[in-house]
């Protein structure tokens, strides 16, 4: 898979990524592209007052796939996944705040794919219902301008929204300009 790009939070130094003092680990996760002509399925959360990409962490054993098709389900509802394509991989390294490690490598597969039109109920974590989550249908370009406005003057923006607003702009250069009349 691809890398579409690597970044390394200001709070991380190479110094304290190369240092055996300094534990980190590596999660593993999986996000969803799924497109309807300029819209596209994302979650909001009023917490962060932000649109990401459905996906979450792949659970030990599982496949990438299997990791982005119950992602996806559990947090929009989505079923019957086809279509599933590579799109590319972003990795960040961010500051871990708990279980014993200072540095997380998070490592976001990207994929696109289609699913049915009609979303089934969200199966939610008690962590994302708290943080006002949900499914939504966005046109991609308002999504953006409303990431950008968060990341411009909000102080409780999370620390994912820049990968967010990245990989949303990224898919309108590269996915949707592919559905443009010649």
């Amino acid at each position: 898979m691809r890398l579409l790009k690597s970044t390394i939070h200001p709070d991380v130094t190479p110094i304290a990524l190369s240092s055996s003092d300094k534990q980190h680990f590596i999660r593993k996760a999986t996000r969803a592209i799924v497109l309807n002509g300029d819209n596209i399925l994302l979650l909001y959360t009023k917490r962060y007052h932000d649109y990401s990409l459905p996906g979450g962490g792949i659970d030990k054993g599982e496949s990438n796939i299997d990791g982005l098709v119950r992602e996806l389900k559990e947090e929009t509802g989505a079923h019957n996944v086809k279509n599933i394509v590579d799109f590319g991989l972003y990795e960040e390294f961010r500051p871990w705040h708990k279980d014993n490690f200072d540095i997380v490598h998070m490592q976001s597969y990207c994929y696109t794919c289609t699913i049915d039109d009609e979303l089934l109920e969200p199966e939610l974590e008690d962590h994302e219902l708290n943080n006002g989550m949900h499914p939504v249908w966005m046109n991609i370009h308002q999504a953006i301008a409303h990431n950008e406005e968060t990341i411009a003057k909000s102080d409780k923006k999370g620390l994912s929204i820049e990968r967010e607003t990245f990989l949303l702009k990224l898919i309108v250069s590269e996915l949707l300009k592919q559905s443009l009349p010649a």
